[in-house]
């Protein structure tokens, strides 16, 4: 079978070579010199011109020409050197740098490798810009395929980074979930068995702050009883009366303790208390503090009517004992300003020492003008806190606490010197009672009453010295145990 298929090649092979020789054999032109014989037509047209159609056309006539060229032409050829005596050696056909036909002895070979060599040339002019353009495309797929390697080699990193990243959140959030289930766990038992423990305390606690207000109640609804009935004094009151005491004692009054006096015919007459023993006697008394039974933190109108207790029994039934009170701003500007008058301050520390201060001018303004302080001719040995201001501080802070001129100021009418933009800044709030403030005081005779003498700024509602002060005498931070202010007439003595 393979033999026959050889056979066939071969076959093949030889039509193929004839075929070619024949189509070289045949030019493709009509040759001019070659005569049709007589008496035959030619069978094909002659090539180069056109037939004369003489009854239309004329007959072409010749042109000038130049003369051909002439001259020198090529040299003789060279004369070929005898063959005679050599052999004649093997022709060799180089495929390499050419194409070399073999000789007409030979004669015409089949397509050699030389032919395919030029036929390869003219494909090679198609075939290297598509090669080139390939190379183009594959170094640009090179330089990509190493960009994707980079990036696929970035998120393998993250993707490591991720994974540790991830371990040691689950890490931490097992952490937290170990630490929320012991807190959960301490809560649980506590709620378990402190809880329940701690609601019997309470309720225990409860149950005797309800019995505590049931019994304040209690004594509550039996004051409001006792309230009902109008106050009675249970001490009998002296028939002897004047404008003042210094009148009473000059009629003869010479007892200390309470009396009825009035200032003016048209107006209505009023218990004070009258001392009528310190320094030759005829003192009306108008604000008394010696134990902190009665509140001085009052509003403007209290201080205005005046409030306290003015005298109590202890004998014979009659009131000989001063208790806490403020006689009333009107009541001390109406007695001031009858005539000349004087004030005594009287002060005891929580070790018996005594001082006192005394102003030979004292005067008070009615109500339009602020109940305004007017003081004069200090003598004394308590140091003079209402005209110079605290002793302790020097220059400006010490003029800051000056009660001389100033208007009288409550909590809830601010006439002091402190001008503040918050409302809540007043020497009246934060120093505990009515004064005539400046910025703020040296000398605080109506402030809070602290038993035992000393205080601190944390035992202070506002942490300011609000206490029973004398500053020239005890400091800020001392707070009397008794304070008085008594008035007469002045009159030469």
């Amino acid at each position: 079978m393979f033999k026959r298929v050889s056979i066939m090649k071969l076959l093949l092979l030889f039509l193929l070579c004839v075929s070619i020789l024949k189509v070289q054999s045949q030019p493709d032109y009509d040759p001019e010199d070659v005569d049709t014989p007589m008496g035959e037509e030619a069978s094909v047209d002659v090539r180069g011109h056109r037939p004369l159609d003489k009854s239309r056309e004329l007959r072409p006539t010749l042109r000038p020409a130049p003369p051909p060229i002439s001259g020198g032409g090529y040299r003789p050829r060279p004369t070929k050197p005898p063959t005679s005596g050599k052999q004649k050696g093997p022709i060799v056909y180089p495929d390499a740098g050419g194409c070399k036909h073999a000789a007409d002895e030979l004669g015409v070979l089949c397509p050699t490798g030389c032919e395919l060599q030029m036929t390869l040339v003219k494909q090679e002019k198609s075939v290297k810009s598509t090669v080139h353009d390939l190379s183009d495309k594959v170094h640009i797929l090179s330089k990509n395929s190493g960009s994707f390697q980079v990036y696929v080699t970035t998120i393998e990193e993250n993707l490591v980074k991720r994974k540790k990243q991830r371990g040691d959140n689950q890490n931490v959030v097992s952490e937290y979930n170990t630490e929320i289930e012991q807190q959960y766990h301490f809560i649980k038992e506590s709620m378990d068995n402190n809880i329940p423990s701690a609601i019997r305390v309470l309720r225990s606690v409860v149950d005797n702050l309800h019995k505590k207000i049931q019994k304040l109640e209690a004594a509550i609804a039996s004051q409001m009883d006792n309230c009902r009935s109008p106050c009675t004094v249970s001490c009998n009151i002296p028939v002897v009366s004047g404008k003042e005491c210094e009148d009473i004692f000059r009629k003869g009054g010479e007892t200390s303790e309470m009396y009825l006096i009035q200032p003016d015919t048209f107006s209505k007459p009023y218990k004070v208390y009258c001392d009528m023993s310190t320094e030759k006697g005829g003192w009306t008394l108008i604000q008394n503090r010696q134990d902190g039974s009665v509140g001085f933190g009052r509003t403007w109108d209290s201080y205005k009517r005046g409030f306290g207790n003015v005298a109590k029994g202890r004998e014979k039934k009659y009131c000989n004992t001063p208790g806490e009170y403020w006689l009333g701003n009107d009541k001390i500007s109406q007695l001031t300003n009858i005539g000349p008058t004087e004030v005594l301050i009287e002060m005891e520390d929580w070790d018996n020492n005594k001082v006192s201060a005394q102003y030979g001018g004292f005067t008070i303004r009615n109500e339009a003008h602020k109940y305004q302080l007017s003081l004069s001719n200090y003598k004394g040995t308590a140091g003079n806190a209402l005209m110079e201001g605290a002793s302790q501080l020097h220059g400006e802070n010490r003029t800051m606490t000056i009660h001389n001129s100033m208007y009288f100021s409550t909590f809830d009418r601010d006439n002091d010197g402190w001008i503040h933009a918050d409302p809540r800044k007043q020497c009246s709030k934060e120093d505990g009672g009515g004064w005539w403030y400046n910025r703020c005081h040296a000398a605080n005779p109506n402030g809070r009453y602290y038993w035992g003498g000393q205080y601190s700024w944390d035992m202070a509602k506002h942490g300011t010295d609000d206490g029973v002060v004398w500053m020239n005498w005890k400091g800020s931070w001392y707070s009397l145990k008794k304070m008085s202010m008594k008035i007469r007439p002045f009159f030469p003595q």
